[in-house]
């Protein structure tokens, strides 16, 4: 599937939930050990990219590239990522991908970062959801949906709605959490699609439950205030903050800390005895 060409993710959305199909930063790079697991095979290599031996499969030479980074052999953990990268390997597009997002170890470059993304969800689209390289797909997807919502000058125009099919395509066919999450925030927000808090709370849910902090915040946050169509249930609401608040982890999570305080000083007393109450059970149902 080429996602400039046909928008397959549109009718599997519409079959897996009955047809209910924040200018955000590409999401968090996620650990990469230089390995899918996916079967491999081997390729003739570029001289001097891994140690002389003629030819390795490919997941070797993702491996002698993560290492070579790790090491701090920029150039040829590079060439060895490009290598398998032009392979079609998804871990080594993405890994690259993230590398130009962030400007790890390389000049940032977006447009490079797009390029790469744009790949994978152009020869990956339509991989098992359960392959080990899902994961990468997935977040090249939200990596994707980033950049339509705010656009790179002289290459990619702004499109909350190219942006809303990126994650729901993750969201809905791999069942992404962090796509579940940011698909939410176009319908809470309002950013280019019509307003939607109910449908964005049934997103919200699917990724809170697999433990997306920041969509345990933006629930908490629709539950304990209640919003269009959705009643207010104060200590419910407190619970998913609490948990959202346990795993915020630096200064980008201000919000979710601010949201959970500003809560928690205009909960009764009942309120938050009751949120505890839910918050043991969910904590014994998870374990």
């Amino acid at each position: 599937m080429r996602i400039f060409e046909r928008p397959v993710f549109l009718a599997l959305m519409g079959a897996a939930f009955g047809g209910v199909v924040m200018a955000l930063a590409p999401a968090p790079a996620r650990a990469f050990d230089g390995s899918t697991d996916s079967a491999s095979a081997a390729q003739a290599l570029p001289k001097g990219v891994v140690p002389p031996s003629g030819t390795r499969p490919l997941e070797e030479v993702v491996r002698f590239g993560a290492q070579a980074l790790r090491s701090g052999d920029m150039e040829k953990g590079i060439d060895s990522l490009r290598y398998a990268a032009d392979q079609g390997h998804a871990g080594a597009q993405w890994k690259l991908g993230r590398m130009y997002a962030e400007g790890e170890g390389v000049e940032r470059n977006d447009i490079k970062a797009f390029e790469y993304f744009t790949q994978i969800a152009n020869l990956h689209a339509d991989d098992n959801p359960s392959a080990p390289q899902a994961r990468f797909v997935a977040d090249a997807f939200v990596a994707l949906g980033g950049y339509y919502l705010v656009g790179i000058p002289n290459k990619v125009r702004r499109d909350p709605n190219r942006a809303r099919d990126m994650f729901a395509y993750a969201a809905s066919y791999f069942g992404d959490p962090d796509a579940q999450y940011h698909l939410a925030r176009l319908y809470i927000d309002g950013d280019g699609v019509p307003r939607d808090p109910r449908f964005a709370a049934r997103w919200l849910g699917l990724a809170a439950h697999k433990g997306q902090y920041q969509a345990q915040a933006a629930l908490g946050g629709l539950l304990f205030k209640g919003d269009d169509g959705i009643p207010r249930q104060g200590a419910r609401g407190l619970m998913w903050l609490t948990l959202a608040r346990d795993a915020a982890a630096g200064p980008e999570d201000k919000w979710v800390v601010d949201l959970y305080e500003e809560a928690f000083a205009g909960a009764s007393s009942d309120e938050r005895a009751m949120a505890l109450v839910y918050l043991e059970q969910y904590m014994k149902n998870v374990r």
